[in-house]
């Protein structure tokens, strides 16, 4: 046995191995230590030891050499681990796993809501109601009696005004506060609960429903469960009626946020007597400003290190201010800044590929060229 190899063995066992049998963490530890050493070294006259478990090749004689028969010794960089990999794989990772098993710290979600832009009614709504919600948790968790009032919300307003960002954060707020588990949000729409025959939305719905368990379930364009298919079928009625005995029966556990436009939100709630009693908190999302708009398109400049003087600054103002013109019944807010944005940056793609060696300034800046796609304004 080589020198260093016994004294990885004695660091571990010492002379009375039978004494750590009783620690599985050690031995596991133990048994770690012993396979990187015996790939390292090559060496297999350990007492009772036979190899690294699992082998590539099957075999632990053969444990310690690479694909071509090399002794693993002669190269590190090419050892096989018991998955087939190389050794210098096998850290790697093990190293990214490690880095994603350790939890992001997590942003306030108070924080969060007070840096949207503009929503200055909303960020008051969801406020108030955390406000409320964390009282109630205080005087239940106190013996004493709560108001019996729902939390499902019913969140109205045009594309791209924020309704679903503000439902992630407000679930994350009530897991803050203790009156949600888990916090997360599970988006879903008409095509992810209602199925094309008959006995398969209830249960397509009742998956939807234990994924948002001890969180929120998100339901955009709500509206549209009470429009039937083009056969006169409304499995969609299925899928609410799934709703409402699981709102009903776990009123505690999670919360649906139905989502869409304002009048035809308005119209399905108040069509059904079971969606009205549970859904009675309706938050309406405005239309940003074009102000707002603007901060919107400039906070994604920052984000993603793109540069654009005053004057370019201005050229995009009246395109979003056209833009708008253009799309007063379907215009989509924050959306369509992102998309011009994107259409922006990806014209000035194409122009600084063009450049041999482009700077760094040149790749972040912006020119008034670059709102224009062959020779047209984006936007119209």
């Amino acid at each position: 046995m080589s020198d260093e190899l016994k004294s990885v063995y004695d660091d571990f066992f010492g002379n009375e191995p039978e004494n750590h049998k009783s620690d599985e963490r050690a031995l596991k530890k133990a048994r770690e230590a012993l396979d990187e050493a015996y790939r390292r070294f090559g060496s297999s006259d350990l007492p009772g030891y036979k190899g690294p478990e699992d082998t590539a090749s099957g075999s632990p004689e053969k444990a310690g050499e690479d694909s071509a028969g090399s002794p693993a010794g002669n190269g590190a960089g090419n050892t096989l681990s018991a998955g087939g990999e190389n050794a210098s794989e096998a850290k790697a990772r093990t190293a990214a796993d490690a880095e994603a098993d350790k939890e992001e710290p997590e942003s306030d979600p108070e924080e969060d809501l007070k840096e949207l832009i503009g929503l200055k009614s909303i960020k008051h709504d969801v406020l108030e109601l955390t406000d409320f919600r964390k009282i109630q948790k205080m005087r239940a968790d106190s013996g004493m009696k709560t108001v019996p009032v729902s939390n499902h919300l019913v969140f109205t307003g045009n594309p791209g005004t924020g309704k679903t960002t503000v439902a992630r954060i407000l679930a994350r707020l009530y897991k803050k506060i203790g009156v949600l588990s888990k916090g997360q949000l599970v988006e879903t729409d008409r095509s992810g609960l209602v199925a094309g025959y008959v006995g398969q939305t209830a249960l397509k719905t009742q998956k939807k429903i234990e994924e948002a368990m001890g969180g929120v379930l998100f339901i955009d364009e709500a509206y549209s469960l009470a429009q039937g298919s083009s056969q006169g079928t409304d499995f969609g009625q299925e899928a609410v009626d799934t709703l409402l005995k699981a709102m009903e029966d776990h009123r505690d556990e999670f919360i649906v946020i139905a989502a869409g436009y304002t009048k035809p939100m308005e119209t399905f709630i108040h069509s059904n007597p079971g969606l009205k009693s549970r859904f009675n908190k309706f938050i309406e999302f405005p239309d940003y400003t074009i102000d707002e708009l603007m901060q919107i398109f400039e906070l994604n400049l920052k984000k993603y290190q793109y540069t654009a003087k005053e004057e370019v600054l201005g050229e995009v103002k009246q395109l979003i201010m056209l833009n708008k013109a253009q799309n007063l019944e379907n215009f989509a807010n924050a959306r369509a800044v992102r998309n011009l944005f994107e259409n922006i940056i990806t014209n000035q793609a194409r122009r600084i590929s063009k450049i041999e060696h482009p700077t760094q300034e040149e790749m972040q800046e912006i020119l008034s060229g670059d709102l224009h796609d062959d020779g047209e304004e984006i936007g119209e």
